[in-house]
């Protein structure tokens, strides 16, 4: 099964947001991961069933000029208890950008301090970085 990366939003949207998706997108596309969009944040990456769609090239360049985000965000911000390894081990996720705030970065590291423990090895990369 092919590497992938996962690219989550979470907050709400800001300027430049489409940028920083769609060179993620082309950055690791050139690298030969699969790119996977997480609509509605972390509330649908712990659900059982996840709002993703695979990201190409096409698609990172109809987004540099569209305002808003391309992918749907949510605030939502999980409980420990709802973490689970579910999508990170069914995809083979070694990668998971997460665009937002302060929230979203704190619940970033969070997952990270779980998916240590579960023995899942992936990075965790927040922007902006806190």
């Amino acid at each position: 099964m092919k590497d992938s990366i996962v690219i989550l939003c979470g907050g709400g949207p800001a300027p430049g947001i489409n940028s920083v998706i769609g060179t993620v997108i082309k950055v690791f596309l050139k690298a030969g991961y699969r790119i996977i969009g997480m609509h509605g944040g972390y509330k649908s990456l712990f659900s059982d069933n996840p709002d993703t769609e695979d990201l190409t090239f096409t698609f990172a360049d109809n987004i540099v000029n569209r305002g808003g985000s391309a992918l749907r965000m949510s605030r939502y911000k999980p409980k420990d208890s709802e973490f689970n390894t579910n999508f990170f081990v069914k995809n083979n996720v070694k990668l998971l950008v997460t665009i937002g705030g302060d929230d979203t970065a704190s619940t970033a590291n969070r997952i990270s301090k779980y998916l240590e423990a579960n023995s899942i090895r992936i990075q965790i990369f927040m922007y902006p970085r806190p």
